[in-house]
Formats: structure tokens, C-alpha cells, sequence
């Protein structure tokens, strides 16, 4: 077996067309892998969205770079990308591999992963399946890549060389996109990447017409503040409401108190009348005696002898 790679080193590739197989260890709780492949310009980015070949758009126009299926070998499992290196375009500078996790429908992490590595087989014609050209073993750094860039092939003069990358991206398959300039509409992992220059179907149909002619405004007619009898009925005039009554188990409300009355053994109010047992008031004074008045004279019988 050809000996792995160490992160950033490179060889060059003697073949006209190669396989980029991503192999990892299957189990329970271990993700499956994704590989994907980005066409780069010499600026480092994609000339349009044609150029990310990925499970929703598995197949390059030019047919040069494919993502095959995956498949089961003796070592696991593979997911593979195939480049006809010689007949790819002059503008296409280098080809990203990349890989992206997935379990339950969900994004997972690199390092939930077993025994990922990257291999690089000649894959041009009459080639038989032997040693790899180039392997990498793809180990995570922080534990939370959701997506990396597993290597790059690359141009240098006349020839392609394989560069072990290893570059981790916590924002999954859409954030490693765009960062080569791959424009990404919502739900991009569920559909394909809009051609460049063109606008997404569904955000097509989801943005609101400008013309002003085809829009109509409909007011709707003011309400009566009663309903008009019909023709021949007689107006029924609102019923108005009876008083609030007292709600049932609670008190109504108070009758108008009656006149205090004092209370017993307290002082009565006072009266015209004397009260019994006190002193009555004094009566009216006596007229003075005559001065003139004389007894009549007395008889023999009242005589003192």
C-alpha cells in the first residue's frame, strides 16, 4: 500500500484521467459521506454554478467530471468523483474534492466518522486496478466540520498534480459553496444551485408582481348600522335590554334604611315630656296676697275666754 500523505503535500499525477474515491468505515452512528467536486478558474472560483458537480447535480455539462454511486467494498464504503483531466477546458485551473456528512437526513461531524481517506487511482484507458496514485487520511481538527475539502488536483505546466487539503468548514456543503462563489437558495441541499444569472423558480413565483396595471385594489362596501328591512316588513325597533339583576347567591342591592332607633338602656333623644323619675319642672308662681284682706269675724265658739 502506498504510503498516506501528510496535510498540505503534494505529488504529481501520470494519468490522463483519475477516480477520487472517498472511502470511510460504515457502523452504527457513523455518517455517510458525500463527495463533491468544484471546477476552479485561476481566480479560485467557480465560473458559474455548472461548475459544483454534487448529489443533486451529479454530472458536469461538459460530462468530464461525474459523481458516481456509492459502493460497498471490502474495506467500506466509497463515494467517488471521475475527471477526464486532458480534456477538461483550459479556463478550469483546479478540481476541489470535497466531502460533506449526513445521518438521519441531518448534517453531522467529521469526527463522527471512521477511518476517512482519500484515493487517487488512474482511471485512464487501459488502466488496471492497482496502487493508488496519491492517499490521504482526513482527520478532523476542531470537531466540528461539517464539510471539507478532502484534496485538490490541480495544474502545473503541462501536467496535474494532488494536493493533500484537509480544510474543515463548520457550515456544511452550502458555506464551503459559496465560499467559491456557488450562489445558494434556501433549501440548496434539497434541489440544485440556480444556473448563474438566473433566478431560482421558487423565488421566481414568491416575488410580487410591479406592474401597476395588474394590480387590482377591492374596497369593501360600508356596513349599515342596521340591517334594512325587506321590502314589505315592518322595522323591528332594537329591544333594549332589562336592568342588570343581582347575580344568583350574590346579595341584591340594600333597601333605604329606616330611621335609627336607639338602642336600649342608651339615652332617649330628648322630649317635650319629663322624664320619669326626674325632677319635674317648677310650676308657675303664686299671685301675692291682698294687703286689704281681713277674715270675716269669727263666731263665739272660736273665742279663746
Amino acid at each position: 500500500m502506498k504510503q498516506a500523505m501528510l496535510k498540505g503535500a503534494n505529488v504529481p499525477l501520470a494519468a490522463t484521467a483519475v477516480r477520487a474515491v472517498l472511502r470511510w468505515t460504515p457502523g452504527p452512528g457513523v455518517p455517510s459521506v458525500d463527495a463533491s467536486a468544484l471546477l476552479l478558474g485561476s481566480q479560485g472560483r467557480v465560473r458559474s454554478d455548472e461548475d459544483f458537480v454534487f448529489y443533486n447535480q451529479p454530472r458536469h455539462p461538459s460530462g468530464l467530471v461525474r459523481r458516481l454511486a456509492l459502493k460497498r467494498v471490502a474495506e467500506g464504503m466509497t463515494d467517488t468523483i471521475a475527471a477526464d483531466l486532458t480534456s477538461l477546458d483550459a479556463s478550469v485551473d483546479r478540481v476541489v474534492i470535497a466531502a460533506s456528512f449526513e445521518i438521519n437526513n441531518g448534517a453531522a461531524t467529521l469526527d463522527l466518522v471512521r477511518d476517512l481517506r482519500i484515493l487517487v487511482y488512474d482511471a485512464g484507458p487501459g488502466a488496471a486496478e492497482g496502487e493508488p496514485l496519491a492517499l490521504f487520511d482526513v482527520k478532523p481538527e476542531t470537531g466540528e466540520e461539517t464539510a471539507v475539502i478532502c484534496g485538490e488536483i490541480y495544474r502545473r505546466g503541462d501536467g496535474w498534480k494532488f494536493r493533500a487539503v484537509g480544510q474543515g468548514y463548520p457550515t456544511g456543503l452550502i458555506g464551503l459553496a459559496t465560499e467559491f462563489g456557488i450562489s445558494v437558495d434556501e433549501g440548496e441541499e434539497e434541489g440544485t444551485a440556480a444556473p448563474a444569472g438566473e433566478e431560482p423558480a421558487q423565488a421566481a413565483a414568491a416575488r410580487p408582481t410591479t406592474d401597476p396595471s395588474a394590480v387590482t385594489t377591492t374596497v369593501p362596501p360600508p356596513s349599515p348600522p342596521f340591517p334594512a328591512p325587506a321590502q314589505g316588513q315592518v322595522p323591528v325597533q332594537p329591544v333594549q335590554p332589562p336592568p342588570a339583576q343581582p347575580a344568583y347567591g350574590y346579595p341584591p342591592s340594600a333597601p333605604p334604611a329606616a330611621p335609627a332607633e336607639p338602642a336600649y338602656g342608651y339615652p332617649q333623644p330628648a322630649s317635650a315630656r319629663p322624664a320619669y323619675g326626674y325632677p319635674q319642672p317648677a310650676p308657675a308662681a303664686a299671685h301675692a296676697p291682698d294687703p286689704n284682706f281681713r277674715l270675716p269675724p269669727q263666731g263665739p265658739q272660736f273665742i279663746r275666754a
